[in-house]
């Protein structure tokens, strides 16, 4: 009897046992489904990633005001028109104000878009000193570093933070009115801050009038350099408190990041353009201010403007660097990709040089980044030479950049290969002008440029997308962008061809089958054995849509490990 019982004890047991297995079995695979359908595979959830960039120094666009000129401004030594002229002749370069204002933009905004951009972002709008620096080293053609005989037609060397330089606006339209023009049209308005660094601030002949001094919103003077040398200030005066007694950059004022009192200021001020209709920051030299300051501005800001994006400079080529600025501890802000500028060029300007070589930047997965797919990608910029490269080498960059991860920033004159390969006081900040805006439409790299642009605004997959690399060759180049989120699903098959003549390029991996359309021509590509060649022209970029979930195993694995570790 006790063994029948026993028997019965262990049939109880085992069918116990059997239960839980089969109930864990099924919750497992219950679960198993349940992961596979809600999992979620993007680069980047952040609303900015949508855009792309047109970046243009106000002055250099498009005079569209000529009364807002001021050719009289400073006496003997005017502001306008101060020309660098090139021993040879051609060139030449301008450290003057040339005249263009809000109004030049305004009249352009349909060139803007017309090119697919989607926000605008202009040099800093706030008042500049008046007349031309009398301190540091002369300027001369080609040369750097030196700010003597300059002015502030660049708009960063900022006096009054909440006034808008006199040379920029016209009667009825101020930032506020350049703004709303902008957002009627669909573009968002990126405002360039500085809280670094005021105007060059001491080793002038004579202390002229703005230069060192910072004015409130009221134009009260808070803080003055007084021509001074930063170790000379004495701490104890209010008017020098608000700087460093150390040098930076050049001979301009260094704020300190120590004293509540600039925070306080600046915080008020980019607040009071934010009113005005500003939607988004670049901060200039943000490595010169330590990552408290950041930290703080950036939680002040957010504080009223949630999830408000901003990127910054660091004009810094090691990553591990650049990203720090990244991280939530640090204010989570993106960073323009210097790392990614240099790698781009490398490989754009050389015609010799291997796709290959262009994914040393990304950091796809395991990299210093808070995110990748928030960076700001570029080629060149106001600060260092533009792209030394022919049409086809602009063409093929811009290939690259509007379909990689990241969020692309054409400066000025890119679309026509404006000024290529010069630096800053060789042409890199030449006027644009009306006439280059009205022919720049029948250039190739613009055509080419909007070709791109208009694929990648249209397609969320190529806006935050994870990146998958397939093969990368000596003259091509192929990787997926996989979407599938809540908003969206889709996958885009990105095809590059760099060289001079049509290439055929096979995909055998990660590819899902079924119908892939073509984003730039009518083609329709069925895959059926997770095969398929495609040939692409010379200079050339294709970019297939596939809309539906994807039904390649070996590709989710892939995501699964991407987004573990992006």
């Amino acid at each position: 009897m006790k063994n029948l019982q026993a028997i019965q004890t262990l049939k109880t047991m085992s069918l116990s046992v059997a239960c839980i297995c089969v109930l864990s079995a099924c919750q497992s695979t219950a679960q198993n489904t349940i992961t596979k359908s809600t999992a979620e595979y993007y680069g980047t959830q952040d609303k900015f990633a949508k855009e792309s960039v047109y970046f243009l120094m106000t002055d250099r666009f498009v005079d569209g005001d000529s009364t807002n000129n001021y050719p009289e401004q400073g006496g003997q030594t005017p502001t306008f028109n101060r020309q660098l002229v090139n021993p040879n002749g051609q060139h030449n370069a301008n450290v003057g104000y040339l005249g263009g204002d809000f109004k030049g933009i305004v009249d352009n905004i349909d060139y803007i878009t017309d090119m697919g951009f989607s926000a605008l972002w202009i040099t800093p709008i706030v008042d500049n000193p008046d007349l031309p620096f009398n301190g540091g080293q002369q300027i001369e053609f080609a040369g750097q570093f030196k700010d003597g005989g300059k002015t502030g037609y660049h708009g960063y060397w900022g006096v009054n933070f909440f006034v808008e330089d006199e040379h920029l606006f016209s009667p009825g339209l101020h930032y506020k009115q350049l703004n709303q023009a902008l957002k009627s049209k669909g573009v968002m308005p990126v405002m360039d801050i500085v809280l670094n660094h005021g105007s060059p601030s001491y080793t002038m002949d004579l202390d002229l009038p703005k230069f060192g001094e910072i004015y409130d919103q009221d134009g009260v003077l808070v803080a003055d350099h007084q021509n001074i040398h930063p170790t000379e200030l004495d701490p104890n005066n209010p008017l020098h408190s608000f700087f460093y007694n150390k040098p930076d950059l050049a001979e301009l004022s260094d704020m300190n990041a120590d004293n509540p009192a600039v925070l306080n200021y600046f915080v008020d001020a980019y607040l009071y353009w934010i009113e005005q209709g500003a939607e988004a920051f670049r901060i200039d030299t943000i490595r010169h201010m330590p990552h408290h300051l950041w930290k703080q501005f950036s939680d002040r800001i957010r504080a009223k403007h949630p999830d408000f994006f901003m990127f910054g400079e660091s004009f810094e080529y090691e990553a591990t660097k650049v990203a720090q600025h990244t991280l939530p501890k640090n204010g989570a802000i993106s960073v323009l990709d210097f790392p990614g500028q240099r790698a781009i060029t490398s490989v754009f300007e050389n015609k010799d040089a291997s796709y290959a070589d262009v994914q040393s930047y990304l950091h796809l997965t395991h990299g210093p980044y808070h995110n990748p797919y928030e960076l700001m990608t570029f080629y060149d910029n106001h600060d260092m030479a533009r792209m030394n490269t022919d049409d086809k080498g602009f063409i093929n960059a811009n290939n690259w950049l509007f379909t990689a991860r990241g969020i692309p920033v054409v400066y000025y004159g890119s679309e026509i290969g404006f000024m290529a390969g010069l630096k800053e006081h060789e042409g890199n900040r030449n006027y644009y002008g009306q006439e280059r805006v009205d022919t720049a439409p029948q250039h190739l790299i613009y055509q080419n440029l909007k070709r791109i642009n208009l694929v990648r605004q249209q397609t969320p997959a190529l806006q935050r997308g994870l990146q998958v690399n397939l093969d990368f060759t000596q003259d091509t180049a192929s990787f997926l962008r996989v979407l599938e989120d809540k908003q969206a699903t889709q996958t885009a098959l990105v095809l590059l061809n760099k060289s001079a003549t049509a290439k055929t390029i096979k995909v055998d991996k990660y590819l899902s089958n079924g119908q892939w359309q073509s984003q730039l021509n009518n083609n329709t590509y069925q895959v059926k054995t997770g095969l398929i060649e495609v040939t692409v022209p010379a200079n050339g970029v294709e970019v297939l849509l596939f809309e539906q979930k994807n039904n390649n195993l070996d590709l989710y694995a892939e995501l699964d490990h991407l987004m573990g570790h992006k």
